[in-house]
């Protein structure tokens, strides 16, 4: 096994250097371009359509051919994506199709990259691994934040897309030149929706119950994710952290480094005490805590980051631990198949957070209202506090 499993962490922070290079810059887009608040959120959710719309051909493909030529094909596309949002966006529409092939290339990132340390992987180990592979996302999305809020004030935010495209070469370039050449046996099921796997992965409660609650997990996580430098602003506005010292994307890169630890803690506890319990217990309090954030705007801005520390702990406390039992639980021949309809239903979620918190934000009275956001942080957590319930009532009946 070697350092094979280091490799594809790093490249797997390597490969999400664009991704969050849009909602850190979300107030500057928004005010030049003259986007409503839905609009905005409709923009940032477009990277999700564009991975939603792959992922599962991406996986599927990595049960036919050699997952390093699905990974640089989808580093490729990354590439394009994110330079192209730099070199020729100028407003709603080639945004949102920028912003797709990005979400399309991460896509072909992503799932394959976790297929081939779960590959490379077994055993007791193979939840520790994932686990910090998962959790490294935040990585990922906080060095993006913190490229974009660095390189934006002084070379302008066209700079910014362009040069954290440069990750997405590293990425293919780790993975394609370190990794051994590996033939998978050659599965027979469609590359585009491969429905014979999906039946026999959905026949399984276990993978079931975990895709759900994957799906709304990612709904929140996204949804405050593409929302939080806008966030930031607010409150800055407000007075609250306007004397804190570092600007509202440095604040969201840490804010997501903090999101690290918890993953990797939250699957050790899971693992304690079990993953069902540990995942009803963190989506309850995420759901609540979110709303806690948003009515902490006019307070000091210490309180304000603690609160979202705390938040953003909570938001990616059972990521790791849906991730692990999932794979743990999908037939391992059709582990492929498995984790890109785990993907689909996950950041389909995902596609739907940052649209559903720009619209409640409009719907509540916009930008300057304190409530307006308090709603925005209820309609993204409403699906993890159903679940919780739902999952709860299920056990209750006879």
């Amino acid at each position: 096994m070697g350092s094979v499993p280091i490799i594809l962490i790093a490249a797997h922070i390597f490969s999400m250097l664009g991704f969050s290079t849009y909602p850190a810059l979300l107030p500057q887009l928004q005010a030049e371009w003259q986007l409503s608040n839905s609009g905005a959120g409709i923009i940032g959710s477009f990277f999700f359509a564009g991975y939603v719309g792959t992922v599962s051909s991406w996986t599927a493909l990595t049960d036919r051919i050699d997952a390093r030529y699905v990974y640089a094909a989808g580093s490729t596309l990354a590439l394009a994506g994110c330079a192209g949002f730099g070199l020729v966006a100028a407003g709603f529409a080639s945004a949102c199709a920028s912003q797709a092939l990005l979400g399309a290339g991460i896509a072909g990132t992503y799932m394959p990259g976790l297929r081939l340390l779960s590959d490379v992987v077994h055993g007791p180990a193979q939840s520790r691994y994932i686990a910090f592979y998962t959790s490294f996302f935040g990585i990922g999305a906080a060095l993006s934040f913190a490229l974009a809020g660095l390189i934006a004030p002084l070379w302008g935010w066209r700079a910014a897309f362009v040069l954290c495209a440069v990750g997405s070469i590293v990425s293919g370039i780790l993975v394609y030149a370190s990794l051994r050449p590996k033939r998978p046996a050659g599965a027979t099921h469609s590359i585009l929706f491969p429905l014979a796997a999906w039946r026999k992965v959905l026949a399984n409660r276990a993978a079931l119950g975990y895709m759900l609650g994957y799906g709304v997990h990612c709904l929140e996580l996204f949804g405050s994710r593409g929302w939080m430098v806008a966030f930031l602003s607010f409150t800055a506005g407000l007075g609250a952290s306007g004397g804190a010292p570092w600007g509202p994307a440095a604040i969201a890169a840490a804010l997501n480094l903090f999101a690290v630890p918890a993953s990797i803690l939250g699957n050790e506890l899971a693992l304690r005490i079990g993953r069902r319990r540990w995942v009803l217990i963190v989506m309850s309090a995420s759901s609540l805590a979110g709303i806690a954030v948003a009515f902490s705007a006019p307070l000091h801005w210490g309180v304000v980051v603690a609160l979202l520390i705390f938040y953003s702990m909570l938001v990616m406390a059972e990521s790791a631990t849906l991730t692990a039992g999932y794979v743990a639980a999908a037939p391992p021949e059709l582990r492929g198949a498995a984790m890109g309809l785990y993907s689909l239903v996950g950041f389909g979620g995902g596609m739907l957070g940052p649209a559903v918190f720009g619209a409640a934000l409009d719907l509540a009275g916009g930008q300057t209202s304190v409530f307006a956001w308090a709603c925005g942080y209820a309609a993204i957590g409403a699906g993890c506090l159903a679940a919780s319930l739902a999952v709860r009532l299920f056990r209750a009946a006879p």
